[in-house]
């Protein structure tokens, strides 16, 4: 049992559990609450910020430390301020309590995707600002809203718009996923999700006769030849103790649809599919793959994209790159263990490499960091461990220094 009160608590745990309580959940999160939180934070840091309404209710909210040579490049600090739907019925705590154990560890929907995300941002901008550092490079935050349903009101809008580009961003980081080692990874890329809904039409009937050329059959035929790759790229995957999951392509069907009555053979049926193509993959053979699948099914069996991204993008990490070699050559001096991956999944670090190859001046570094599950101990007094992690398989987070 745990108080849950705020004696001996560091104040940036404090402030992670006020962040945790704002109820940002999607389908309609809090944004207001959010963007005035970010507004008072950046008032207490003496940071600036912008308010960019990208569409109707969705506001980029951007912290600003003004760098001493605004000619160079900026830093670009990334976090989305909303959080996945919630069944309270299957937690232990309420989910916007923020509890703390007596162990230190908080539950609540979004502690490691991603707020604590954010208030490491914070954080680490007020101890550097507190003892007395001066950069010449500008830095930059930003809290951007509905990433969790694929950004397309929130960081897709923000990079097209001319306030993104007056950031004059050269390096951004965003969110990974949590090492179960005391390995920090770094993900360099990652995989191009492909919504895809395949539809069968066949011939319709009564259910107590053998009808031919029905739209179940074909589509039982799709289904087949997706689970036979998919099965293909798990064993590809098993094989190969090098290759991580983002390294190769997978599928899940997510949905079937179709019929009226048991007993009425339906004329059309569908099923969904959730790919997520790895970075180097051919995108146009693998559509040709999928339609090849849906022809060889039969007549009247169609296939389309309800969401399709076809700009995959690798962030170099090569030592002659010179952010990349600024970035490990630090963590290779705070003697930190990197690990590089694919990110299996997708975020907004897709529209931010998408945009950077783009603009002039040639292509940005963008990174998605991932921290151990439990980081190494640090010095005493101490703010929010850095296990605060990334896409919750848990949703908790360690908050002891």
């Amino acid at each position: 049992m745990a108080s849950p009160g705020r004696e001996g608590e560091h104040p940036s745990v404090t402030l992670f559990r006020q962040y945790l309580r704002i109820r940002t959940v999607q389908p309609e999160p809090d944004y207001g609450a959010a963007v005035a939180f970010l507004e008072e934070r950046a008032r207490q840091l003496g940071l600036g910020c912008q308010k960019v309404e990208v569409a109707p209710g969705r506001v980029v909210t951007v912290l600003t430390w003004p760098g001493t040579n605004p000619k160079l490049s900026s830093l670009l600090l990334n976090s989305h301020t909303d959080v996945v739907p919630v069944s309270k019925e299957y937690w232990s705590h309420d989910p916007f309590e923020a509890f703390k154990d007596a162990e230190g560890y908080i539950y609540a929907r979004g502690a490691q995707d991603m707020k604590c995300v954010g208030i490491q941002y914070l954080e680490a901008v007020r101890r550097l600002k507190a003892e007395g550092h001066h950069f010449p490079r500008t830095i930059h935050m930003t809290f951007v809203p509905d990433e969790e349903i694929g950004g397309h009101k929130g960081m897709e809008l923000f990079v097209q718009r001319p306030e993104f580009k007056a950031l004059k961003a050269g390096f951004a980081l965003d969110e990974g996923l949590a090492n179960p080692t005391d390995a920090f990874t770094v993900f360099y890329s990652e995989r191009s999700p492909w919504w895809v809904r395949v539809t069968s039409t066949g011939k319709p009937g009564h259910g107590s006769r053998f009808i031919e050329d029905t739209a179940a059959e074909k589509l039982h035929k799709v289904v087949g030849s997706v689970l036979a790759f998919r099965e293909k790229e798990r064993q590809r995957l098993q094989a190969n103790p090098h290759l991580k999951l983002g390294a190769v392509t997978s599928v899940n069907l997510t949905k079937l649809e179709g019929g009226m009555a048991y007993n009425v053979v339906p004329a059309t049926m569908s099923a969904s599919f959730d790919f997520r193509v790895a970075p180097d993959v051919d995108l146009k053979a693998f559509e040709e793959q999928l339609r090849g699948w849906c022809q060889a099914a039969g007549q009247g069996v169609t296939f389309e994209f309800v969401q399709k991204w076809t700009e995959p993008r690798v962030t170099s990490t090569d030592d002659s790159d010179p952010w990349w070699a600024a970035f490990s050559g630090v963590c290779k001096d705070m003697r930190l263990t990197l690990e590089q991956e694919i990110f299996p999944a997708a975020t907004d670090s897709r529209y931010l490499r998408a945009v950077s190859c783009s603009q002039a001046g040639g292509q940005w570094a963008v990174l998605g960091a991932g921290l151990p599950l439990m980081a190494p101990p640090r010095p005493a007094g101490g703010g929010p461990s850095s296990g605060l992690l990334p896409h919750e398989p848990h949703a908790r987070a360690a908050a002891r220094p």
